[in-house]
């Protein structure tokens, strides 16, 4: 083939080979028709034509049955190209390439044309055979697309012009009730007007736009969809209607609404452990205020006189032992306030102000606390979520150590970094849970506390916070000593 002195030429000037194609006349009125993304099609699919005569230049053989030009037919097929204009579309690539080539080569253009003749009848034969077949199949996915796939369309004004069986199911109403009416037919009174405010602003500048929508069923009831609008286009790009594709969320909201339930009634019972551990906390400095407050009197008593190094002396030290109780209110008060965004901290800090934050529990109950930080790293989460957890597991700890009357009381925490995560593991020597309830400790409800004080939420809502807050795993397994709870975090 005299075609292979040309390879190089040919490799080196792709771009100018398949501009010049896609920018002849006839091409780009077939592509404006089909509505053919040029730059995309240059990037993805034009580089396989070229490519596709390159191989059979050099195997210097007819050979159309190839993975990439199926590819290639395929994306036509998918833009409904019809079977004369592909041959339009191959035509015209095959003069370009002799053009460019060398137009006075009889060679050249006689060994192009036999590469056209000979594959060109094989590949329309295979899109003539698909071909024939769309509108079968066409037909198929149509039926199943309307009965299964929520999905409406409406004039610039909102009325609607056209649903699916699927949408009919789902909001209760009959197509002829639906045809001809206002959108709005569906609009729930629970939903804020400015959702639909921004909906039509975004829309009416051609934008599509998505969101969450609480919808009102004819049965007066409601369910909820992730919608997205898009604008559809007349060939003058001038918008002539907007179709809707809904995907059915009532199940989700519904477990968001429970999930809130569950939150609000852990947030409740946290609070009356805080409150206790307030109690605690304030114990030891208002026995020490008292003390000092009646050491005046006494030194009167004694003396017969009050110095005003005394008098100061005391209020010196009772401010200090304020000064506690009022950063104890603050520490209590930060760990109520949810956090609005993440935060980079390193692991250790995190750890070490749980610490603080417990400091009077783990000291009052002689436990013995042992770090192993291993490798410290910053991580990016919610700090209050995070502590949360961690204060959570720890207190769990201690009233399993307290409820067993463990003489030696101890709570191991280590952390370290893996290839895509941080890792922290908060182990007790309580002997660990049993293995007929291990796997159920993260369920709502579910204690293993024998006392019935515990709610049930505490673990659940751990999970909860790890797996969605902090897009992390959370998980329990027995040591020879007690349980450990296993926390990864990915890496910022």
């Amino acid at each position: 083939m005299i075609l292979l002195k040309y390879l190089d030429f040919i490799s080196n000037n792709k771009n100018a080979i398949i501009n010049n194609w896609v920018n002849d006349k006839q091409i780009e009125e077939l592509f404006y028709k089909y509505d053919v993304n040029i730059n995309k099609f240059i990037e993805k699919y034009a580089p396989i034509m070229l490519d596709f005569y390159i191989h059979i230049i050099v195997n210097e053989s007819k050979n159309s049955a190839n993975e990439n030009i199926d590819i290639l037919l395929n994306y036509f097929k998918t833009k409904s190209i019809k079977s004369f204009e592909l041959f339009d579309i191959f035509k015209s690539f095959k003069n370009i390439l002799i053009n460019q080539l060398d137009t006075k080569n009889l060679e050249i253009e006689k060994e192009i044309n036999q590469i056209f003749e000979l594959n060109f009848s094989d590949l329309l034969k295979r899109y003539v055979l698909d071909e024939s077949n769309i509108e079968n199949k066409l037909n198929h996915f149509s039926h199943i697309i309307n009965e299964h796939v929520i999905m409406s369309s409406t004039d610039t004004k909102g009325i609607i012009t056209q649903v699916s069986d699927a949408f009919c199911k789902i909001s209760g109403y009959e197509k002829s009730e639906l045809i001809g009416k206002p959108h709005g037919i569906i609009k729930h009174p629970d939903m804020d007007p400015l959702v639909y405010e921004e909906l039509w602003e975004t829309i009416k500048l051609g934008n599509a736009w998505q969101g969450e929508v609480k919808n009102l069923k004819n049965s007066g009831g409601f369910y909820w969809v992730d919608v997205k609008i898009k604008p559809s286009f007349d060939k003058n790009k001038n918008i002539i209607g907007y179709d809707s594709l809904y995907e059915d969320i009532t199940s989700k909201k519904m477990f968001e609404h429970q999930q809130g339930v569950l939150i609000q009634q852990s947030k409740s019972s946290a609070m009356g452990e805080m409150i206790s551990m307030i109690a605690h906390q304030w114990r030891q400095p208002l026995q020490a205020i008292s003390i000092l407050v009646q050491k005046i009197p006494i030194t009167k008593m004694i003396e017969g006189k009050i110095t005003d190094e005394l008098v100061e002396g005391v209020l010196k030290d009772v401010n200090v032992q304020l000064d506690y109780m009022s950063r104890t209110i603050d520490d209590f008060r930060d760990f109520f306030k949810p956090n609005k965004e993440k935060n980079k901290i390193k692991v250790n800090l995190v750890v070490n102000e749980v610490l603080d934050f417990l400091s009077y529990m783990i000291s009052i109950d002689s436990i013995k606390v042992n770090i192993d930080a291993i490798e410290d790293c910053v991580i990016e989460i919610y700090i209050n979520e995070l502590k949360q957890v961690l204060i959570n597991i720890i207190k769990n700890a201690r009233d399993e150590m307290i409820e067993k009357n463990l003489q030696e009381r101890i709570i191991n925490i280590k952390f370290y970094v893996n290839e895509t995560s941080v890792v922290l593991e908060i182990e007790d020597n309580a002997g660990g849970i049993p293995s007929n309830v291990i796997k159920k400790v993260f369920e709502p409800y579910f204690s293993t506390k024998t006392n019935k004080n515990g709610t049930g939420l505490g673990l659940y809502m751990s999970r909860t916070i790890i797996e969605q807050h902090c897009f992390g795993k959370i998980s329990v397994s027995n040591s020879d000593i007690g349980a450990v709870f296993r926390i990864e975090l990915p890496l910022s």
